[in-house]
């Protein structure tokens, strides 16, 4: 279980997100940070740290500096920024070996048989199931439930003092009218029923209600339910983020699914 969740903090005027948890940089936001010199900083941050990855997510039209310092851009997701701007993710790797997956085959195959699968009229809720937002006084069985799911995960998601102040002031809607669709759950016994579908469904027509112009995710790579959820869903495809997170207890590839809610 992640005990030293990442750090997530403003750096170089840009947000970061950091640890050796998934050995990695995440550049969450330019900000502030100088574009001559940021690609330099974070390469110069993750030789300190030890870590193998440095991953970004760009405006198109930014990336020109980070290309030519050796980032290659791995996904995209078009409309990205306010329904308008495509938003592009490059990636360096500082140790070759982990530009190679050894699960290359399968996650090729998962990603190949999610869109096969027939978009079909999505059947009602069973009766013995009640779909609601949780609340505070959730947070405790939402931490069980992660626990049992994920044995590890990039954010804290186990500690329910985390999901509290998360759920009460962490969460920004405005800035660039789009909206992740993450951290899905379903216990084992519950798989099988359309449960995510479902909750995918609540999510998005919340996010329109909100004015949220594009959905994405980045989900495990090798989950051919999630994927297929989010491909009957009605999402395409992108690209695959290789040997990216930490997740269920190793450092795995992540596939990027998007929908335009415009």
């Amino acid at each position: 279980m992640n005990s030293t969740p990442d750090i997530i903090e403003t750096r170089f005027g840009a947000l970061l997100q950091y640890g050796l948890f998934s050995r990695r940089i995440y550049l969450m936001k330019m900000g502030e940070a100088d574009p001559r010199k940021l690609p330099a900083q974070l390469d110069a941050l993750a030789r300190e740290r030890g870590y193998t990855k440095i991953f970004a997510k760009l405006p198109k039209g930014s990336e020109g500096e980070f290309v030519a310092n050796g980032y290659l851009v791995e996904a995209s997701v078009p409309g990205f920024y306010r329904g308008e701007t495509e938003a592009l993710f490059p990636a360096r790797y500082l140790d070759l070996a982990r530009v190679e997956s050894p699960d290359a085959a399968e996650i090729a195959r998962i990603a190949e048989l999610a869109p096969s699968k027939p978009a079909a009229s999505q059947p009602p809720l069973s009766a013995e199931f009640t779909l609601r937002a949780c609340t505070p006084d959730d947070v405790e069985e939402m931490a069980e439930i992660y626990r049992e799911v994920f044995l590890s995960y990039p954010f804290p998601i186990h500690n329910p003092a985390w999901l509290l102040e998360t759920m009460q002031s962490h969460i920004d809607y405005l800035d660039g009218l789009n909206v992740e669709m993450t951290d899905f759950a379903t216990l084992p016994d519950f798989r099988g029923r359309n449960l995510a579908l479902h909750l995918l469904a609540a999510m998005e027509a919340a996010m329109r209600r909100k004015g949220m112009r594009t959905a994405y995710t980045i989900a495990r790579a090798l989950s051919p339910g999630m994927n297929v959820t989010f491909a009957k869903a009605g999402c395409p495809f992108s690209s695959t983020l290789v040997n990216n997170t930490n997740i269920s207890g190793g450092i795995e590839s992540m596939n990027v699914w998007y929908k335009s809610l415009g």
